[in-house]
């Protein structure tokens, strides 16, 4: 078997030769069919090809299709770099004899629904314009090369763009997806961090960085320590000054300073049954997790693996599952007790309980935990975003790094609507103001003799200008009561949440 990396989904893949960017065995033969659904024709994209023999004969690379081949490529012929084939399924060749250098190949595919796909060798860098949307193909986490920077700073431009959007959590790696890019100006530093099984490295300064767009639901999910954190155990030790100190689950909140939650049993043997439980108090969607382990140098504790538990009000616990083979997800946890690690949830979860249950640990089990995500309406579990105006969306922390896309459901209040609330008190307002201005107009027909009035006048316009101090700057804004208050209270303050953030 000379085939090397090979990921294929539904309608994108990647695929490489053997060793891929070493070199490639001798003697060898990689031979596979890739297919995208019927009626759809067959993208190709070569990000590399580096075969070393010149004719062909012993290495090479081949396509066939029912109808079509396409190839012998080798050597130093030109090759096209993209190939659209009239058909949705091709075999893939690759040949190697005895040679002494090359890379081999990779190559993306995607379905004719994807005429913008790249491949994963792609880097930021190599595009001019300030925003675009590319599809990235599955399968671009393994492939070797660097990225730079993190989902909120942004990245270096000369990271790979595919690799960086699974970093961010912007598509998972076993499906591929759409991103898009925005580019700006670069910073003095980029900091790494692992995420979604991508470790970003630190970076030095650069002219570009690059950032993804969001839709807006990456927010921190506050938790109340008292009452919305529990535990299956948790453990207590003592000091060098014999003072007993509890690693209790009220101390789990990640942006909280001193030890984490731990557990009582540090054997490394026992089922993977310990957990830690958040309330977020009302169902939410809940689309990444960021982890630490105890944070204490003397106390070398971290989770090196978990997977996700999670339920709503009277329901059975589920266990969150890969879209690909719908069997249990494991995340990849902390490697030391102190760098935060992020784990995104494609598609998200939409709970109001979730369990964090670890699966494996260094010395005993230890965690401190931020969830990401944002509110949802009720029935429809959509994004909570309010615009602002028709055409101004609300939006996040950064919004010179970063844009949020609206979200395409319109949300109301439940027992009201807007509309028929808002044209009749228009339109009673027009009408008072039109009464006020003709009956204004007779009376200084009336007084036309001075141009201040009598006295009297005065006195009576004055008192009108104190009972009623703000008549001559008229707005247009205007309050509307709601039946269901407390509800309009809490979606109030998250606008002024977000517009704080």
């Amino acid at each position: 078997d000379g085939c090397g990396h090979l990921v294929t989904y539904q309608d994108s893949g990647t695929m490489t030769s053997k060793n891929y960017p070493g070199t490639y065995p001798n003697h060898t033969v990689c031979e596979k069919t890739i297919t995208v659904p019927k009626g759809k024709r067959l993208i190709l994209r070569l990000g590399d090809l580096d075969i070393e023999s010149q004719t062909c004969a012993s290495d090479y690379l081949l396509f066939t299709s029912s109808s079509d081949q396409y190839g012998p490529y080798c050597g130093s012929m030109t090759v096209p770099r993209e190939l659209l084939l009239n058909t949705s399924e091709v075999t893939v060749r690759f040949e190697s004899g005895s040679h002494i250098s090359g890379r081999g190949f990779l190559l993306t595919y995607a379905s004719s629904d994807h005429p913008d796909l790249i491949t994963c060798l792609e880097r930021a860098s190599h595009y001019l314009k300030t925003e675009y949307s590319k599809f990235c193909p599955a399968g671009c986490r393994d492939v070797a090369g660097d990225i730079s920077g993190n989902m909120v700073d942004g990245y270096r431009d000369t990271s790979l763009l595919c690799k960086a959007a699974i970093h961010a959590g912007i598509i998972a790696d076993e499906l591929g997806g759409q991103i898009s890019v925005l580019q700006r100006k670069g910073i003095s530093r980029y900091e790494g961090i692992l995420a979604n099984g991508v470790l970003s490295r630190d970076g030095s300064l650069s002219d570009k960085r690059f950032l993804f767009t969001s839709n807006g639901c990456s927010r921190s999910l506050s938790l109340d320590p008292d009452g919305q954190i529990r535990a299956s155990s948790s453990w207590q030790s003592v000091n060098e000054s014999g003072d007993q100190v509890h690693w209790s689950p009220g101390q789990a909140r990640l942006q909280d300073q001193g030890p984490s939650w731990a557990s009582g049993d540090s054997s490394s043997n026992h089922k993977p049954r310990e957990w830690l439980e958040i309330d977020l108090g009302e169902k939410k969607k809940i689309t990444g997790i960021r982890t630490t382990g105890s944070t204490q140098s003397n106390f070398n504790f971290y989770v090196k693996s978990f997977v996700m538990n999670f339920k709503n009000n009277n329901s059975k616990w589920k266990t969150y599952k890969g879209i690909v083979n719908n069997e249990e997800k494991v995340f990849q946890g902390n490697s030391n007790f102190r760098d935060p690690v992020q784990n995104n949830f494609i598609p998200p979860i939409v709970a109001r309980y979730v369990r964090v249950v670890p699966q494996t640990w260094h010395q005993r089990i230890a965690l401190k935990v931020e969830l990401i995500g944002c509110q949802i309406t009720q029935g429809n579990d959509s994004l909570v975003w309010r615009k602002t105006s028709q055409s101004t969306s609300v939006s996040s922390k950064k919004e010179d790094e970063t844009i949020t896309r609206p979200v395409p459901s319109e949300e109301t209040s439940p027992g009201i609507n807007i509309t028929t609330v808002a044209i009749p008190l228009v339109l009673l307002v027009v009408l008072v103001f039109a009464g006020m201005g003709i009956f204004a107009a007779f009376r200084k027909k009336k007084k036309k003799g001075s141009p201040y009035g009598s006295a009297e006048a005065q006195k009576t316009d004055c008192w009108k200008q104190i009972k009623y101090p703000f008549a001559r700057h008229q707005s247009a804004e205007f309050t509307i009561s709601y039946d269901n208050e407390k509800e309009m209270t809490q979606k109030l303050d998250l606008i002024t949440s977000d517009m704080a953030g």
